[in-house]
């Protein structure tokens, strides 16, 4: 069976064909850093988790990269609200995403790029799609030139010329259309800016996407996911930036997730009615949090309240005590060191057959996870028959058949992520971030006094535990890496 895919852009489900047979590159786009993720943001980042698990399980080989927009607007003001410099800021809320994910049974992307360590690489593009006449310069800032890109709106299927309605050009700006969004933005005061062709500045939102994507999965890449919010005018400026820049296609499939709503309203920062998931997780398992989200397919709505997760906490525990009954039996029957009896054992293995393939035919539907889990509750109920049958006696014979079953909740759980307990590598309110941020302090003040022995010892101990100090024009940044044992 193949895979299908309802793609945002053509409005229609498709057949996944990759790139390159057998591999997959995949770019979901990541948070803006000025604040801890909420349920909403959650909701993208579990999904598309989700179809990476499912993806590998399928066999595929799979590229993910996931971004951090660790420059913008609403990181900038955050900061002044704060009084707390715009890198410090953005660090520490890359520390709390990290903790959060990681929570939530998230795996970390194979690379997380970020804005401000790519600046050479969007600058490039941006001197190359004015090169190509798509934008233009004014005033420091350059603007996408969006009338000479045809196309533009098939993403969203919106009408250019309904779009320009309701289009204004603020003050200050000074683009030719009021259609027209920014590339690069001229430096204000006291704001952080890199220097360019144009003056000093920063990147716009829309340009980080497009450039990083195109670096690190190269031109017509498979899979681009994202919340619904993003097509417009997010994911449709990507794409005309990008294929204005290279002249051929941008990304194969576009995978949008619905929103989460609190009362039919968006759940959003703006409108105030967000929940943090570091407070959900005070009150419910990671685990649930996850069944909760993929409880109901990606692209429909989902309506958040404490009864929902109370009815995925009540539906979770039924998947595991039929997992904890499974494994007691299974112990009885290796303790037993007799054959035993497996009531209609062959029936038995040929129903695990069917679950198994009903999962990869819901997921195979476009990442069905709410039938995907409709089967692991099938799973649930034929084990459970199966070892209360009069007829069952523990032994060799139907311990090879509670076997299967285990193996088949493993691999579930490999997709899902939420049926074993997962590892909480979350760490008490960012304490990892707050202890490197003390030693950081302490090397700073050595070097400040140059007790240029004491700072690198500081960098050389913990480079041999893995971590690495990289002082940089806006700071210290540290990162972790893979310890060299040696022979």
């Amino acid at each position: 069976m193949s895979i299908k895919v309802f793609n945002t852009l053509t409005k229609q489900k498709e057949e996944l064909v990759t790139r390159n047979p057998g591999r997959i590159g995949m770019y979901v786009c990541g948070p803006t850093t000025y604040n801890f993720i909420h349920l909403g943001n959650a909701r993208p980042i579990v999904v598309f988790d989700t179809v990476r698990r499912y993806l590998k399980y399928r066999g595929y080989e799979v590229t993910y990269v996931q971004n951090f927009t660790d420059v913008d607007d609403k990181i900038i003001n955050k900061a002044y609200e704060e009084e707390e410099d715009p890198v410090k800021l953005a660090e520490k809320y890359i520390a709390a995403y990290y903790a959060d994910a990681d929570a939530l049974g998230v795996l970390r992307a194979d690379v997380h790029p970020r804005v401000t360590d790519h600046m050479n690489d969007i600058t490039n593009m941006v001197q190359g799609i004015i090169d190509k006449g798509y934008a233009y310069e004014a005033g420091g800032d350059v603007y996408f030139d969006v009338r000479k890109f045809v196309g533009y709106g098939k993403l969203s299927g919106r009408d250019i010329d309904d779009m320009k309605a309701g289009a204004r050009v603020d003050i200050g700006e000074q683009k030719r259309d009021p259609l027209d969004f920014a590339l690069w933005k001229a430096a204000k005061p006291g704001e952080p800016s890199w220097d360019s062709p144009w003056g000093k500045g920063r990147p716009g939102w829309h340009i980080e996407c497009s450039v990083m994507s195109l670096k690190y999965l190269g031109e017509g890449f498979d899979i681009h996911g994202g919340g619904a919010d993003l097509i417009f005018p997010h994911h449709e400026n990507e794409i005309a930036q990008a294929e204005a820049y290279s002249g051929k296609q941008f990304v194969r499939y576009w995978l949008h997730n619905g929103f989460i709503t609190v009362n039919q309203e968006k759940m959003s920062k703006s409108l105030g009615n967000f929940f943090l998931v570091r407070d959900i997780l005070n009150k419910f398992s990671p685990e649930v949090v996850r069944f909760y989200l993929l409880s109901t397919h990606y692209r429909s709505p989902l309506d958040f309240d404490d009864q929902k997760l109370q009815v995925a906490e009540k539906g979770l525990e039924r998947i595991r005590t039929s997992l904890r009954l499974g494994e007691e039996a299974l112990t009885a029957c290796e303790k037993a060191g007799e054959p035993g009896e497996a009531p209609e054992a062959k029936t038995f293995s040929e129903n695990i057959e069917k679950i198994r393939s009903s999962f990869v035919e819901a997921m195979d539907d476009d990442f069905n996870t709410s039938l995907a889990i409709a089967q692991v509750f099938d799973l649930c109920r034929e084990l459970n028959s199966f070892i209360n049958d009069d007829r069952f006696v523990p032994g060799s014979n139907p311990a090879q058949c509670i076997k299967k079953a285990i193996t088949l909740f493993d691999e579930f759980h490999s997709v899902l992520g939420m049926i074993r307990p997962l590892e909480n590598k979350k760490t008490d309110e960012g304490l990892e971030e707050k202890l490197m941020d003390i030693i950081i302090d302490v090397r700073q003040k050595a070097r400040t006094q140059k007790d240029w022995a004491a700072a690198d010892a500081i960098r050389d101990r913990l480079k041999e535990i893995g971590i690495i100090l990289e002082d940089t024009p806006h700071g210290v940044r540290w990162k972790r890496t893979e310890v060299s044992h040696g022979s």
